[in-house]
């Protein structure tokens, strides 16, 4: 099997950094209790808290996608409890169906095992393109009183970002332990989850801001309030159950050992590629990239703008758009076309079809202007009017002089 180089243009999985695939091929062929690569996990627990900025001893990641971290997160939802979840798109839908999942008692299960109609669920969904704000929040939160709310922080599905503060400040008024998606803000967005104290947890992936393998090791984070409510429950869960998976952390307890004990099997090269990732993004600094996002973000979404198109997304990794209204309807063939030729751009996953520009590690000017230009190269083969002028134009005003190459 041969898979050539391509431009993951996307929403994620982003284009890995060279130095973490070095260090992923560079690992020697080690025991997964190995010594160093034991180290190696102790030492990714200890940057995963200084990036997510808590001081939650329960900070590790989970092996496997964003998903993992997510059902981790979800495994403290018992059947029966009451859980308010927000969706405004793809993912956030996916999400609220885990939680009906979790939280469905058997007979719910057994009259529709796929979708569960969990009664002690409540999802308030918002128009797509639109954000979860946090009146709506406080609003349902007061309604239904829930012992769990969820939100997506950013909605990739979509390309909004959620109200963050407005959610954790209605999650602490009422006495809810709040769970949030942070697949796409962590290693992307400068935020510090220790300055929301409604939220108990936190999931997120490998693949998007942190740009590493996306098979390697999805971060989580929980408070110790969520710990207290998980010891008092259990989960119906042994692989995704969090007080398992952070013994192989060194976490037991609620405290940090010298090492882990054998929970699952991990890999001695995903551990050298995800302790690389993290390497990098602490190096680089959480205030810089996120800066260097919004300003090439902005870029990519004025030269779209020239081209016709209307953004109708507010996210730094991300450009979310409808085509002019001479191609509208032909969303699907544009992506079809540019992904034949190695550039993955992406449509949305639900209605109304709109199409997805990413980022993620393009964060400088040849990156960014090469995007622009296979963008612009699609749209005039389907007949868009695309001024190539003015597009090279615009790149040279704002890359001229005042951003950096």
């Amino acid at each position: 099997l041969e898979i050539p180089e391509t431009l993951a243009a996307g929403p994620g999985p982003g284009n890995t950094d060279a130095r973490v695939l070095q260090a992923f091929a560079n690992a020697g062929v080690a025991d997964h209790m190995q010594g160093d690569v034991l180290r190696g996990m102790v030492e990714c627990k200890h940057m995963l808290r200084n990036i997510w900025g808590t001081d939650n001893t329960y900070t590790f990641a989970v092996a496997g996608t964003g998903w993992s971290a997510l059902d981790t997160m979800f495994s403290a939802v018992m059947p029966g409890d009451k859980v308010v979840a927000f969706a405004n798109g793809t993912f956030s839908g996916i999400d609220a169906l885990t939680l009906r999942i979790k939280a469905a008692t058997p007979e719910e299960h057994a009259a529709s095992p796929l979708d569960p109609q969990a009664a002690s669920v409540t999802v308030v969904d918002v128009p797509h393109g639109q954000p979860v704000t946090g009146e709506l929040v406080e609003a349902a939160l007061e309604q239904h009183k829930p012992k769990w709310a969820f939100m997506a922080h950013w909605e990739t599905g979509s390309g909004r970002v959620n109200d963050l503060r407005g959610f954790s400040d209605a999650c602490e008024r009422h006495g809810v332990m709040g769970l949030v998606d942070a697949v796409s803000s962590l290693g992307v967005d400068d935020f510090s989850i220790d300055d929301y104290p409604g939220i108990a947890g936190w999931a997120s992936c490998p693949q998007k801001g942190l740009c590493c393998l996306p098979l390697t090791y999805a971060p989580v984070s929980f408070t110790d309030a969520f710990i207290e409510s998980l010891r008092a429950t259990g989960a119906y869960s042994y692989v995704h159950n969090p007080l398992f998976e952070a013994r192989h952390w060194g976490i037991v307890d609620g405290q940090d050992v010298e090492k882990g004990t054998y929970h699952r099997t991990h890999s001695g090269y995903a551990v050298a590629a995800f302790h690389e990732s993290l390497r990098l993004t602490l190096q680089e600094g959480l205030a810089r990239r996120s800066t260097s996002y919004k300003t090439h973000e902005r870029v990519l979404r004025d030269a779209v703008t020239a081209m016709g198109c209307e953004v109708t997304s507010d996210m730094p990794s991300l450009v979310v758009l409808n085509l002019p209204p001479e191609l509208a309807g032909r969303e699907m063939e544009l992506v079809q076309n540019c992904r034949a030729r190695g550039f993955g751009i992406w449509p949305t996953l639900s209605a109304p079809v709109q199409v997805r520009i990413g980022i993620l590690n393009q964060l400088n000017r040849q990156a960014v202007s090469r995007i622009v230009r296979l963008f612009a190269e699609a749209m005039r083969e389907l007949g868009g009017n695309v001024d190539y002028e003015e597009i090279e134009a615009l790149l040279e005003s704002r890359y001229g002089t005042s951003i950096a190459a």
